[in-house]
């Protein structure tokens, strides 16, 4: 199975046995979304093109839409629109341009309401043209009427070139035919230079800009919206929430191992049992209101722990318990009898330690035990001389583990051996008149429920 596989079924299994807090945490996203679009008044957004005739370089394109963004621009639109308390400066944010194919610049203003979006973009558009006219085309520039004086000079210089060859020698010498060949070509690239002037001139193209008319009058809010801020709150406050319960996952101690659990309790692993059920429950004891809510949201038991698989037969399950009784008696010397220690929350080892109790009878007499694995302690029997610690895996810490080993030998009880329960889904059971083997110790918890009865 890949990485990618099971981080899926880890997310399936959260969304499944977390479904009613993620509920939770989307609503209260949603208002918490609802409450930030009323911070932040709706928006409009519209735009309007501008059309440069001509040749144009991208690089030029680009100084354009600056230009249309600048202070100068901006601060003639705002003194034209006249808005109450609104200047130059703060539409400066509210005012984009953008170089669009076509030799288009595309101007797109915002403000609170449609019509005056639409008026912030023609507004912006046509100072704009103005400005770019101005200082394209303005003829008491001098550095505007440089291209028409050059033009003037060059219609001056192939004048002179034809009086120059009708001046030259008119014989055919060699000499003579040179001069009036290099006349004519030098007058030939004077005027080819004032047809490229002609095409070229920047003056006569940024002149001609035009507005592509009005700018269309926007019929919804510009994003985020008030319902795209409700939704991106509640998934977002879901999303935080499956990162929270993965990351919880990665840094739990819990050991799930039997190498690990066994080193915490210092003693032997003597085999895993089965229990059927139709997923592992730890839900701690308690009440108040704390508790109530906490069942409510399904947050009382745990979600990281695996589906349980498919059990075998009945007979197969007696079995393990069977081998399991087996090796208990070889490890104690001589008979006598034993506490089986289960932690408190932890039901799927509570009803394996029953049928242990019902498996084992006398041989040897076993009584079960519960204790908190936050404040362990084990009581004082005279009649009985060691620990056997049922535990299902994946629910508890090494210190947890070790703590309530510590406590056996507080007691002078020695752990002679750990018993694993693992639940499984167990099968549909036959209706043949007899309750199933392992109903009665489920009532076996208590200082007497050990002694079984004749």
């Amino acid at each position: 199975m890949s990485d990618e596989t099971i981080r899926l079924v880890t997310i399936g299994r959260i969304l499944r046995r977390r479904w009613r807090l993620l509920a939770v945490l989307a609503v209260v996203g949603a208002l918490v979304g609802y409450g930030t679009s009323l911070l932040f008044p709706p928006s409009y957004t519209t735009s309007a093109s501008v059309l440069l005739p001509g040749v144009w370089q991208d690089r030029e394109l680009l100084t354009q839409a600056e230009i249309a963004t600048s202070s100068v621009v901006v601060d003639r639109a705002a003194a034209t629109l006249n808005w109450p308390g609104v200047s130059g400066s703060k539409l400066q944010d509210r005012v984009s341009a953008s170089a669009a194919d076509g030799n288009i610049i595309k101007i797109s203003g915002t403000a609170d309401t449609p019509e005056h979006a639409q008026q912030l973009a023609d507004q912006v558009a046509q100072q704009f043209v103005t400005f770019a006219a101005r200082v394209a085309g303005d003829s008491t520039d001098p550095e505007a009427a440089q291209p028409e004086a050059l033009r003037q000079l060059v219609v001056q210089a192939s004048r002179r070139i034809t009086d120059l060859a009708a001046a030259a020698d008119p014989g055919q010498t060699v000499d003579s035919v040179q001069t009036r060949t290099d006349l004519e070509q030098l007058r030939n690239t004077l005027q080819d230079a004032i047809k490229k002037l002609d095409q070229v001139d920047p003056a006569a193209n940024k002149a001609n800009m035009v507005v592509m008319g009005s700018a269309a009058r926007p019929s919804a809010e510009a994003p985020p919206t008030r319902t795209q801020l409700v939704v991106a709150g509640a998934l977002l406050f879901v999303l935080l929430a499956v990162i929270g319960h993965l990351t919880a996952a990665r840094m739990s101690r819990r050991l799930r191992t039997e190498p690990e659990i066994a080193a915490a309790l210092g003693s032997a692993l003597l085999g895993t049992v089965d229990v059927p059920g139709e997923r592992p429950v730890h839900r701690p004891e308690g009440r108040g209101p704390r508790a109530r809510v906490r069942r409510l949201l399904g947050i009382d038991v745990r979600w990281d722990l695996p589906t349980p698989h498919a059990s075998g037969d009945e007979a197969g399950r007696q079995l393990r318990y069977r081998r399991v009784c087996a090796r208990l008696r070889e490890q104690l010397p001589g008979p006598r009898r034993l506490l089986v220690v289960v932690p408190e929350g932890d039901e799927t080892a509570r009803l394996a330690a029953g049928q242990l109790v019902t498996e084992a009878g006398d041989d040897p007499p076993l009584r079960v035990v519960g204790v908190s694995v936050s404040r362990p302690l084990l009581p004082d029997l005279d009649d009985a001389s060691g620990a056997l610690v049922v535990l299902s895996a994946g629910g508890w810490t090494a210190g947890e583990l070790a703590g309530l080993a510590g406590a056996c030998a507080d007691a002078g009880h020695e752990v002679v051996g750990i018993v694993l329960a693992g639940p499984v889904r167990a099968r549909p059971a036959q209706s043949d008149g007899r309750p199933p083997e392992g109903a009665t110790p489920a009532l076996a918890v208590g200082d007497d429920a050990g002694r079984r009865s004749e």
